[in-house]
């Protein structure tokens, strides 16, 4: 969104609003010049909580919550809330300034969106939140010493959990009886992962029984955590890309091109337009591939293989495009900042087509082994459902959000790279149950296929990257064949691009949800603050109020509608 008056006009009128109703809050606008989506208002850490019960009438998601660290500063830290209305098209960025051992009001009383968001900034730089339901850590193990994200860590202090994990079970079951209720004692107690088929390694439930239905349901994560925005913070921008990668791994080339956007964003640069058709042809493509794993493997957890063959064949299809186009299959790293790393080679398009029908195909023959199935049909209807307002309240986005009937989709209400130019439905369901889930990501399949038709018939000629030296390295041939492109790659290499100053948050709409980058450059070669918004965050706290009530055996169908990426969620 660039800036408009209309819109800078409006957070300014907010915070005088804000002002009158809450004068003791210390409310100060802050207008962003270049961007007014980047427009933030300040308010005293004591009062965040009334002032957000405010907020959530103009904007009911409350989308991410984390915290920046500023040593030299009189107060410490700052914690940043971002907030979004999709009906307007509105943002909204929401500071408070806190220093070593203050107590902020939780959100989680308007926002249940908060709990985890505000537990990874406990975990991660020691903020406390006043309030909040289960301020513990959520990511680094119990034992860890210190915070990660503080400026004062340094980035290779990796500890080890030596504590033995058999205790884990007794003190859950301690915290749960203390926070729940000993009514659960006599209960039927099950610990299900993260060795367990479903969880793959990464997920951990503690279940709580009445025969075979779940009464209470805890949930641990962390299990794959590698400090994606402590690596940031120590590599230049373009260095990042492959770190990127390892978010959501099952559809990579989205997280390459949101990260090189929000960048670009900052940098104040348009990609030229055949660089632009190329990211949309990579994120639809991406989008199937990353449909038909979690439908497939979906089924595979129900105890059903065949379409794990078919949506994993269709899958190589485009794997092998991504490695004719840039040699990598499953990591690709294939963005640049400012454009693209490649160009597609000789007959790449026309191949393209073919894998378009291929995986048209393959979505046909799943359609007909499950959607109408008896078996298929009677574990997903009715399972795991949550509405609309309580999937909003927990922040969800994607086809997660769009199964409870909100057609909420970036691509239609706040469009980039041409998406307002192409044809395409945005699939809802009614119930926002796991029935509902896969008709969405199957209905997307079909709708990805529609607009890789239309870009694959009108891909422009030109550039790839923009023509500047401070952002694009030099062709090859500049750099054996002239100083200037010799001393351009030199600079670039040791110093990175040179970002603005600043602050910028970006959302994507990538295959689970949006996913967004808040980045704060200090003008170096590197970021200062790096925080990741991952979609599937946010939607896998709601899994305990999706799932009590449901039979154990409900549980597995609907983690595997809900599509959790452990790179992405633990990042």
């Amino acid at each position: 969104m660039s800036n408009s008056s209309g819109q800078t006009r409006y957070v300014d009128q907010l915070s005088q609003e804000l002002k009158s109703k809450f004068p003791q809050a210390g409310v100060e606008y802050v207008k962003n010049e270049r961007y007014a989506d980047e427009d933030t208002i300040y308010v005293n850490h004591g009062n965040v909580l009334d002032v957000a019960r405010d907020l959530k009438n103009q904007f009911p998601y409350l989308l991410d919550v984390c915290g920046v660290d500023y040593p030299g500063r009189d107060k410490r830290f700052e914690v940043v809330y971002h907030f979004l209305n999709p009906d307007t098209n509105r943002r909204l960025r929401m500071k408070a300034k806190v220093d070593e051992g203050d107590n902020i009001p939780s959100l989680t009383p308007v926002y249940k969106s908060a709990n985890w968001f505000e537990r990874e900034a406990f975990d991660l730089l020691g903020l406390k939140f006043q309030g909040h339901p289960n301020l513990r850590r959520i990511l680094c193990h119990e034992d860890f010493v210190g915070h990660p994200l503080r400026k004062d860590y340094p980035a290779d202090r990796n500890q080890e959990l030596k504590t033995p994990i058999q205790h884990t079970y007794e003190k859950d079951r301690e915290r749960m009886l203390r926070d729940q209720g000993d009514y659960l004692d006599d209960k039927v107690w099950i610990n299900i992962g993260p060795a367990h088929p479903a969880t793959h390694g990464t997920l951990r439930f503690m279940a709580v029984l009445s025969g075979e239905t779940i009464e209470k349901l805890d949930v641990e994560i962390g299990y794959l955590h590698r400090c994606f925005e402590k690596m940031c913070e120590n590599h230049d921008y373009n260095q990042i890309i492959p770190y990127t990668d390892r978010l959501n791994y099952c559809s990579a080339p989205m997280n390459n091109n949101a990260w090189c956007r929000t960048i670009e964003k900052q940098l104040g640069v348009t990609i030229p337009a055949r660089a632009q058709m190329m990211r949309v042809i990579l994120d639809e493509f991406s989008r199937c591939i990353d449909h038909l794993v979690c439908i497939t493997t979906n089924v595979v957890d129900l105890g059903g293989l065949t379409n794990f063959w078919l949506g994993f064949a269709a899958r190589e299809r485009v794997y092998e495009l991504f490695e004719k186009l840039c040699g990598a299959r499953l990591t690709v790293s294939l963005s640049r900042i400012g454009g693209m790393g490649f160009d597609f080679p000789a007959g790449w398009v026309e191949e393209a087509r073919e894998v378009v029908k291929s995986i048209r195909q393959a979505h046909r023959e799943i359609d007909l082994l499950c959607t109408k199935n008896r078996i298929f049909v009677k574990r997903m209807v009715g399972t795991g459902k949550i509405s609309a307002e309580s999937a909003i309240n927990w922040g969800f986005t994607g086809p997660c959000l769009r199964a409870t009937g909100v057609p909420l989709d970036m691509r239609v209400y706040a469009p980039y790279y041409g998406y307002d130019q192409l044809e395409f439905d945005v699939p809802v369901g009614a119930s926002g149950d796991s029935y509902d889930r896969y008709q969405v990501r199957m209905a997307e399949i079909l709708e990805s296929c529609r607009i890789l038709d239309q870009c694959l018939n009108n891909i422009p000629s030109g550039a790839i990257t923009v023509d500047d030296p401070g952002i694009v390295l030099p062709r090859k041939q500049d750099v054996y064949g002239n100083i200037e492109g010799l001393m351009n790659q030199f600079m670039q290499v040791i110093n990175g691009v040179k970002v603005p100053a600043g602050e910028i948050y970006q959302g994507y709409e990538a295959a689970n949800g949006e996913l967004g980058f808040y980045v704060v450059s200090d003008g170096s070669g590197m970021p200062y603050r790096v925080k990741c918004r991952p979609p599937c965050f946010a939607i896998f706290q709601a899994i305990t109020e999706m799932c009590e009530g449901d039979m154990i055996a409900d549980l597995v169908a609907t983690l595997g509608t809900i599509n959790i990426i452990a790179g992405e969620l633990d990042r």
